[in-house]
C-alpha cells in the first residue's frame, strides 16, 4: 500500500531546504506526496521558533492539521524544525495531537519515523545530538521553476544576546564547496535560473573548514554553471562583508548587485548589548564603500526596535539614521524576548506599546523613502525575472533589486506571451511605495 504523506513549512527559507530534503527521503521511500491535507495518511509540521509569533504559528498549524485525524484520513501528524528541537518534551506532554517529533540535526531520520507512526506508535521523540550530514542531498523544491534556495552552512557562532539559533542549529559549519557546486548544477539542470545562497551567516563561509573565508571564490566557481542567470547572497554580516566580497560582487557578470545585511541596529549603545561585534561608524563606513563601489547596488537590512534598554536617544538616532535614505530595503521587527537568550533576561524590558509605536515611526519614515527612491527609477529600464500573472492581466517579476517573498515587484505591460522564467527588459513607467509599473522595453519596434 502506498500511504500519501502532506507538509506544511513554516519559518525562514533555511528551514524550506530541510523540508525539501524530507521530501525528497520520503519520495524515494515510496510515499506519495500530496498538497491536500484531507488526502494525507501522514502531515508533518516544519516549524519555526525564532520568535513568539512563529511559535503561535506553530502551534495554531499543528492544532489545524491534527483536525485532518477527525476530517480527513490522517493517521498521524509529525512535528520537525526549529521549535521542535526546543520544545520537544513540553510540545509532546501538553500535545497530544502529536504523535512523534523530529529535531533538528536528526530530520533525515523522517522515513523511518514516518514508518513507525503508521505502525500505530506513538510518543516518538527523535531529536538527539545536533549533528547535521552537510553532504549534498537531492531535494524536491517547493519554490517556482525559476528559482531555489541552496544552504551553504548550518549553525551559528555570533551569539547575539537576542537569539536563540545558535542552540537549535548548533556551531557554525560550512559545507564543502564541491557539495555546493554539485547541488546548484542539479538543481539549474531542473531549469532554475536564481540561485539564493543562504545559512545564519553566508560571509562566514569556508572559514572552519578552509581557514578562510571563501564566500568570493564560492561565488567564482559557480558562476562557470552555463544556464544560472543571477546568484543572490542573503544573510550577510557586516563585519564580514569584505573588499574582497565587495569587489567580486562588483565585477560578477552573475552576482546579483544585491547585499542582504542584517544590522538590526545603529546605536553603539544597543549594539553592544546585542553582542554585534560592528559599530555605528563600521556600518556607516561599509555603507558609503558599498555604494561608492557599486553605484547601483542595494542594500536591504533588518532593523530590531524596542529592544531591552533602548532609550529614546537610541531610538532616535535609529530614527535619524532611516531618514539618511541610506538603505533600499528595510524590515523593521519589535524585541522578542525569547527564553534561554541573555537579552530576555536584561533589564529594562519595553512596553510592547512603546515597541509599536517606535516600529510604525520607523516604518513610515521608510515607506517615504521607498516611494521617493522607486520614482527615480521611472524611465530607466531594467532585466526582469518573470514571476507570474496578475488578477488584472499584468505580468509580474523582479529585477536584480528584489528578493523573492520579501521585495517589491514590478508589474509588466506586454503586447506579447511571457513565461515563467522569462528574462525580459522593462521600462519603468509608473511607481508605488512598494511596486513598480512598466512596459517591455522597444517590444512595439521589434
Amino acid at each position: 500500500m502506498t500511504y500519501n504523506v502532506g507538509m506544511v513549512s513554516l519559518g525562514c527559507d533555511k528551514n524550506r531546504v530541510d523540508a525539501e530534503i524530507m521530501l525528497s527521503i520520503l519520495s524515494r521511500e515510496g510515499y506519495n506526496l500530496v498538497t491536500d491535507p484531507k488526502t494525507a495518511d501522514v502531515i508533518i509540521v516544519n516549524t519555526c521558533g525564532f520568535i513568539e509569533s512563529a511559535k503561535e504559528e506553530s502551534i495554531n498549524t499543528i492544532l489545524e492539521m491534527s483536525e485532518n485525524k477527525e476530517l480527513g484520513k490522517c493517521k498521524s501528524v509529525i512535528v520537525t524544525g526549529c521549535m521542535a528541537e526546543r520544545y520537544k518534551n513540553e510540545l509532546m506532554s501538553e500535545m497530544p495531537e502529536i504523535d512523534a517529533i523530529i529535531g533538528t540535526g536528526t530530520y533525515r531520520q523522517i522515513a523511518e519515523i514516518v514508518k513507525k507512526t503508521l505502525s500505530g506508535e506513538t510518543g516518538i521523540i527523535n531529536t538527539g545530538e545536533i549533528n547535521y550530514d552537510l553532504d549534498y542531498e537531492k531535494r524536491i523544491l517547493s519554490t517556482p521553476s525559476h528559482y531555489g534556495y541552496v544552504k551553504i552552512a548550518e549553525g551559528c557562532n555570533n551569539n547575539c544576546s537576542y537569539c536563540i539559533i545558535p542552540k537549535l542549529r548548533g556551531r557554525f559549519r560550512s559545507r564543502s564547496m564541491e557539495s555546493i557546486v554539485k547541488e546548484v548544477n542539479d538543481i539549474v539542470d531542473q531549469g532554475v535560473k536564481e540561485i539564493i545562497l543562504v545559512a545564519q551567516d553566508t560571509t562566514k563561509y569556508g572559514i572552519d573548514i578552509y581557514g578562510e573565508k571563501r564566500l568570493p571564490k564560492l561565488i567564482a566557481e559557480l558562476e562557470k554553471i552555463e544556464n544560472l542567470k543571477w546568484i543572490r547572497i542573503m544573510y550577510s554580516y557586516p563585519e564580514d562583508v569584505t573588499d574582497e566580497l565587495i569587489d567580486t560582487i562588483a565585477n560578477s557578470p552573475k552576482a546579483c548587485k544585491y547585499f542582504d545585511i542584517p544590522i538590526q541596529h545603529i546605536s553603539d549603545n544597543v549594539l553592544k548589548s546585542m553582542r554585534r561585534t560592528t559599530s555605528k561608524e563600521e556600518i556607516l563606513n561599509l555603507i558609503t564603500k558599498i555604494k561608492t563601489r557599486i553605484p547601483n547596488a542595494i542594500i536591504r537590512t533588518s532593523l530590531i526596535v524596542g529592544f531591552p534598554g533602548e532609550t529614546k536617544d537610541d531610538f532616535e538616532e535609529l530614527r535619524s539614521f532611516i531618514k539618511m535614505n541610506l538603505l533600499d530595503r528595510v524590515g523593521i521587527f519589535t524585541y522578542s524576548p525569547e527564553e534561554g537568550t541573555v537579552a530576555a533576561n536584561l533589564e529594562n524590558q519595553i512596553e510592547e506599546n512603546i515597541k509599536e509605536s517606535r516600529k510604525n515611526t520607523l516604518m513610515q519614515l521608510q515607506s517615504s523613502n521607498s516611494l521617493e527612491n522607486n520614482k527615480k527609477l521611472i524611465g530607466e529600464v531594467f532585466e526582469v525575472l518573470i514571476e507570474g500573472k496578475s488578477d488584472n492581466n499584468q505580468y509580474y517579476g523582479r529585477t536584480y533589486q528584489d528578493a523573492p517573498g520579501i521585495d517589491q515587484n514590478i508589474y509588466v505591460n506586454s503586447e506579447s506571451k511571457l513565461k515563467l522564467g522569462d528574462f525580459v527588459n522593462v521600462e519603468v513607467k509608473k511607481a508605488y511605495t512598494y511596486d513598480l509599473i512598466g512596459d517591455v522595453y522597444n517590444e512595439s519596434s521589434k
